[in-house]
């Protein structure tokens, strides 16, 4: 991104250019046309190529932005990287309430990207400071304060260097991406790993990758996995005061936040598959709780090592999908498609867990004609590959 063009932007003039490419792209999406190169054209005849350029990228950024920030995307500003690594606003608000709960009055975001967890935290109503040693991404993120209103102070710097003590709350974002990609190592993220550990000898929050391994959170740190709206989102760290258990999955859905924690998990027996079948949210998978869920419908695991759970009874729980048994049907393919095709089934959804199929393949050559829609579910009960045929409730 252009600096220089980025805090033109920001000027009248650059909000009227901004304002006029908004008012044109949407003109034309509603038209049903490739709306890019004929606005950016249109455009170019009354102002610069590099102002233009700047305009529509937060324009399309804008659009895109819509599935994290909500309501708040076309105010706000961002940059390709910075939009991707962003929190989605309902996990940050999870979070910033978090630490008014356990009184934090002040936090300060080290590396704070385009600054969407510093706009949570504001709005929760805490004393929010951030930096980030990139200077695009910190035009960004005060400007984004800015704009949407919200008191918060951003700066240029090396987080690594910057004395954080005389705030409540430590929070960090290591950046997982480097010019090469995605970078798995640990030590490899920007802060490393080696720094990210020091913030835990105090209050502090540190979001990591869901996919994190269990024996790289120290002792005495909580880890949480957070899915909104069935997706797993991120894991995050926590530490001194904050943690208050070991592990946590919160569930994020339309109803509200459910939150379970390694407290609600007593263990659960293998059995049979029963009339009910539950399959745990990401979240909780994450977490290793699938054993509390099953618990919490009165239910057990049908293989030790797969995350579906098995119960006799009928529960609505926002820690997994639920589906009734209605058969078992034949897991040999020949046979699955024959007992599929004795049924008029035309159209089916493929649930896989825990064995080695590919469904759109599978979907592809059962080669179904029928009328009728199902669900099946093709798994492991007792280390054995078993398709059952569900209905979800």
């Amino acid at each position: 991104m252009d600096l220089d063009a980025f805090s033109w932007l920001l000027t009248d003039d650059g909000q009227r250019l901004l304002a006029r490419a908004t008012e044109m792209s949407l003109s034309a999406e509603s038209d049903g046309k490739d709306s890019d190169l004929a606005v950016q054209t249109a455009l170019r005849k009354d102002e610069a190529a590099e102002r233009v350029a700047a305009a529509m990228t937060q324009v399309d950024l804008r659009r895109k932005a819509a599935a994290k920030f909500g309501d708040l995307a076309p105010r706000m500003y961002f940059t390709p990287d910075g939009l991707e690594q962003a929190t989605r606003l309902a996990v940050a608000h999870h979070r910033a309430a978090r630490l008014r709960a356990f009184d934090a009055a002040s936090v300060i975001d080290l590396g704070c990207g385009i600054g969407g967890d510093l706009i949570a935290s504001s709005r929760a109503g805490l004393t929010a400071a951030g930096v980030d040693n990139d200077p695009e991404r910190v035009a960004v993120a005060q400007a984004n304060l800015d704009a949407l209103g919200l008191p918060g102070a951003v700066t240029v710097a090396d987080a690594t260097g910057v004395d954080h003590s005389p705030f409540d709350v430590a929070y960090a974002d290591p950046a997982r991406r480097g010019a090469k990609g995605r970078v798995f190592s640990a030590e490899g993220w920007t802060p490393p790993w080696s720094w990210v550990e020091t913030l835990f000898a105090r209050d502090a929050c540190v979001k990591v990758a869901p996919g994190i391994p269990h024996d790289l959170v120290p002792d005495k740190v909580e880890a949480e996995w957070v899915s909104d709206r069935g997706e797993v989102k991120e894991a995050a760290l926590w530490s001194g005061s904050l943690a208050s258990t070991h592990r946590r999955a919160t569930v994020i859905g339309e109803r509200g936040l459910a939150t379970l924690t390694s407290e609600d998990d007593p263990g659960a027996e293998v059995g049979p598959v029963a009339d009910f079948l539950y399959e745990p949210d990401g979240a909780v998978i994450r977490a290793g709780l699938v054993t509390a869920v099953a618990a919490g419908v009165q239910g057990h695991l049908v293989d030790e090592h797969i995350a579906y759970v098995a119960s006799s009874a009928s529960f609505e729980t926002p820690f997994a999908r639920g589906y009734q048994l209605l058969e078992e049907l034949p897991y040999r393919e020949k046979q699955l498609k024959a007992a599929l095709r004795e049924r008029g089934i035309g159209k089916l959804t493929i649930k896989k867990r825990g064995v080695q199929v590919v469904p759109e393949q599978l979907r592809k050559r059962l080669a179904l004609s029928g009328s009728e829609e199902a669900t099946i579910v093709l798994t492991r009960v007792a280390g054995e590959g078993t398709c059952l045929l569900v209905r979800p409730f």
